[in-house]
């Protein structure tokens, strides 16, 4: 088969990694770049009549914000924590704080305040830019000295030992994966494209794979502060949304609504999905919905920096498979069996430097340049990946990662529980949603809305059960202990969800 993706401009290193020719250096030089081609373009717009802003006022306000760091003592190499939502000022304090030589810390606005607090001591971030607060401000500073493998910024990601882990990401890493997007989307330098971040900043496809790929491009990024769908189908009339990412449940509910035949989604030309399992009937009704779209499958990690594979529109009837590698990007399967399923391994730019401050898990997941993904799949023989279980016993629930592990940790403390299993289930809006099935302590009782108080202490609301069973047996194990979480799956008859 021919290549999928424009593969032009690509070299291959000693290290048999490849790497786009001819991308900036960081993503500071990214954004200069952009400010001395169209320096008056509108570069941010913030939904809900919030501001609009320039790429030249973007540059300016940011190195005010960085001079606002850089007077707080704030040195190159330092952490900022920002947990501010999403908005024209969490855009600003990320370019500021890259702007002062500083390590970008988005801090989930959804973790509980136990999770927070781990995340800004892990990261020891100097500045936690938090809600409510003024952004800094100083004399404009603006530090141009970060090469590709300067650690740029560290996304948090929940981690199976109940603690989140921070994927250390570089300045390379973030612009390979916007040259990557722009060729896998077939988008050009300068041709105006809009998007609308409907999802956090703080995560890498709102991040990574929209805002940063706007200012690559020299486009606009609509910001929702909040998500509701009628905003939503709103924002994409009246701001001529063309470039259109999010997951695969606000798609749903987009085009399940009664006044989506009056919505005008003409503007839309590229749209694609991912961060979720997706049903194939659902993609054919969206390219029913946006018939002016090319539609596509996104998929990858945070510690792909985003997109570590793409199902073109050409390709929909594959709507299963996760598509093809990114043109940088190598793909294998490792002790894969009869069937062909193994465990994904990746290799290429986009990989992250490690996890912050846990040698250990690094060493375990990134083995001579391939990243072990935890994701058990297979490849047919055009090449398409199909996921096809997650090894690391992760519940994708509409985009957030949720594991079992950590959620089942915190159901240990809770009351009248002795024993607890978290499992995925299946869910026509999010992909799948978080079960639990609880065992009581001998000759106790549960009252299960104490043990969901108890958890909404502990953890953040998304990991919280939506389903939960009481089991009056002992929870089924194989001899060496280990749950049968197939079995308990089907043994299960999962009542309303309680939200």
């Amino acid at each position: 088969m021919s290549a999928v993706f424009d593969t032009d401009g690509i070299t291959l290193g000693a290290d048999g990694i490849k790497r786009y020719d001819g991308v900036p250096p960081s993503v500071v030089a990214m954004l200069r770049a952009t400010v001395e081609r169209a320096g008056g373009r509108e570069a941010l717009v913030e939904t809900g009549g919030g501001p609009r802003v320039t790429y030249r006022e973007l540059w300016d306000r940011a190195a005010r914000v960085a001079g606002g760091l850089r007077a707080s003592g704030v040195s190159p190499g330092d952490r900022v924590a920002i947990r501010l939502g999403n908005g024209v000022d969490w855009v600003l304090a990320f370019f500021g704080a890259m702007f002062a030589g500083a390590v970008v810390v988005p801090v989930n606005t959804r973790f509980a305040d136990e999770e927070v607090a781990y995340v800004v001591s892990d990261s020891g971030a100097a500045v936690v830019i938090a809600p409510g607060d003024a952004l800094p401000d100083g004399e404009p500073f603006v530090h141009e000295e970060a090469g590709p493998d300067t650690p740029a910024a560290i996304f948090y990601t929940s981690g199976t030992t109940g603690f989140p882990k921070g994927a250390v990401t570089t300045h390379a890493n973030f612009v390979t994966n916007a040259e990557t997007c722009r060729r896998v989307l077939r988008l050009e330098h300068g041709t105006g494209l809009r998007t609308l971040v409907s999802v956090p900043l703080f995560h890498v496809t709102g991040c990574n794979s929209q805002l940063l790929v706007a200012v690559y491009l020299g486009g606009c990024t609509v910001i929702m502060p909040q998500f509701e769908v009628g905003a939503f189908l709103a924002a994409i009339a009246e701001e001529r949304i063309d470039v259109l990412t999010t997951v695969p449940a606000v798609y749903w509910l987009a085009i399940n609504q009664p006044t989506f035949a009056e919505a005008d989604v003409s503007s839309v030309r590229m749209l694609s999905y991912g961060g979720a399992p997706i049903a194939p009937e659902l993609v054919g009704r969206i390219m029913k919905a946006f018939p002016g779209a090319r539609v596509g499958n996104g998929f990858g990690l945070t510690e792909t920096s985003s997109v570590t594979s793409y199902l073109p529109h050409e390709f929909a009837q594959h709507a299963d498979s996760v598509g093809f590698p990114a043109p940088v990007c190598d793909v294998r399967i490792a002790d894969a069996g009869p069937d062909g399923v193994g465990e994904l391994l990746v290799r290429g730019p986009n990989i992250v430097a490690g996890y912050w401050n846990k040698p250990e898990a690094t060493a375990d997941a990134f083995v001579d340049g391939w990243l072990h993904t935890g994701d058990l799949a297979r490849i047919d023989g055009n090449g398409l990946i199909y996921i096809v279980d997650r090894a690391k016993d992760m519940i994708n629930r509409g985009g957030e990662n949720v594991y079992c592990v950590e959620v089942e940790n915190a159901l240990a403390g809770a009351p009248g529980v002795f024993e607890a299993v978290v499992v995925g289930v299946p869910d026509e809006v999010m992909g799948e949603k978080v079960g639990a099935v609880l065992v009581p302590l001998p000759g106790a009782s549960i009252d299960v809305p104490a043990v969901l108080a108890y958890l909404r202490e502990h953890i953040a609301d998304f990991k919280v059960p939506q389903y939960v069973a009481v089991r009056g047996e002992a929870l089924p194990r194989n001899p060496g202990g280990k749950l049968l979480k197939r079995r308990i799956r089907d043994e299960t008859t999962w009542g309303p969800a309680l939200r």
